[in-house]
């Protein structure tokens, strides 16, 4: 048996990239001397006051271990238990959370609704709201956009407002969940309060460890009235880290000289190639606009197993044959010619 090929990067998910230059030499940086705990510390300070910066704004600044923590918190300070939650049917905290927004709202319902693309259509919002106005049923009272969408998709600005206009006319909550954010801002191309809180966005969860960061995301409330108390929850939830200087670190590091949208700019345009390459395959089908940094492609089931076969890893999770590519900081030409030239190769 042909031992399989090891390879130094895959396309499974950018979870699985290390941890960027800018961030690994922040962590250094920090790693000397005693600090005081529990984000009474400087790199707490300049991380925060780096993102207020960044969106233009006042804001309160949170920092939590993981992007579930972030948006389920995030969400439950918007929440009663006796509301709900609106969402795509597609959106990672409906599909990907294991229960955690309803968990940490104490019961708040999670529902459905429809879009192509992975985007809520706006209509659904307002369909949600008025479909039942009795006392038996989950008062919907916010909205939770994933940006970039788990298909890969990126909601435009006017798309957002467009949703915060349903917001707006029925007294809603607009969340973002952004573990993608950063390659949604370089696919725009806009500046990053553009598609928050100048769209309407109360709350974004700002991902970093999929931009580069070895863990660890930033709850930005631009609604200051829901970051009240927002520590407590953090603390109640185990997020409040001791050492918070090392969640707080990689922030400075990529924030301090762009590299946050050098790297997500990459990693989009890697899959930018990568989608050029597999169009001139005849036999491949493009799923999804390829808009950020991640490639929905169908491949038969057999197809897909001969490719893992050769050492590759990626997910099939979009229907029978739906494989997703994705691309990440340190993805390199090279590794999606190699991908490629195999898929190529394939009985």
């Amino acid at each position: 048996m042909n031992a399989v090929p090891s390879r130094v990067r895959h396309f499974a998910s950018d979870n699985y990239a290390g941890i960027c230059p800018e961030a690994w030499e922040a962590l250094a940086e920090a790693n000397h001397g005693h600090v005081s705990s529990y984000g009474d510390d400087e790199w707490t300070t300049r991380a925060a006051d780096q993102l207020r910066d960044l969106f233009e704004t006042r804001c309160e600044v949170f920092f939590t271990f993981n992007g579930t923590a972030a948006n389920s918190l995030s969400l439950a300070s918007m929440c009663q238990s006796y509301h709900s939650i609106l969402c795509h049917e597609t959106a990672h905290v409906e599909t990907d959370e294991c229960g955690a927004p309803e968990f940490f709202s104490n019961g708040t319902k999670v529902l459905l609704l429809p879009g192509e693309n992975g985007k809520i259509d706006p209509t659904g919002i307002e369909r949600a709201v008025k479909k039942r106005s009795d006392i038996h049923y989950p008062k919907p009272h916010a909205v939770s956009l994933t940006q970039a969408t788990e298909l890969g998709t990126v909601y435009s600005v006017d798309e957002i407002r467009s949703v915060w206009a349903q917001c707006k006319k029925h007294g809603l909550r607009l969340h973002m969940d952004g573990a993608r954010f950063a390659n949604a801002v370089a696919s725009l191309g806009v500046t990053p309060k553009e598609i928050t809180w100048q769209a309407g966005v109360d709350a974004l969860c700002f991902g970093g460890t999929k931009n580069g960061m070895p863990v660890g995301e930033a709850v930005v409330f631009f609604n200051l009235e829901l970051a009240r108390e927002f520590d407590y929850r953090c603390k109640q939830a185990g997020q409040l880290a001791s050492k918070m200087r090392f969640l707080a670190a990689p922030w400075v590091g990529m924030l301090r000289d762009g590299a946050w949208l050098k790297r997500a700019t990459h990693a989009n345009d890697m899959a930018a190639l990568l989608e050029n390459e597999l169009r001139a395959l005849p036999e491949l089908r493009i799923l999804f606009p390829r808009q950020a940094n991640a490639v929905f492609v169908q491949l038969t089931a057999g197809k897909a197993d001969k490719l893992r076969a050769t050492g590759w890893k990626f997910y099939t999770f979009i229907g029978q044959g739906g494989c997703r590519f994705m691309c990440a900081w340190d993805t390199q030409p090279a590794d999606v010619h190699a991908l490629v030239a195999d898929l190529r190769a394939l009985p």
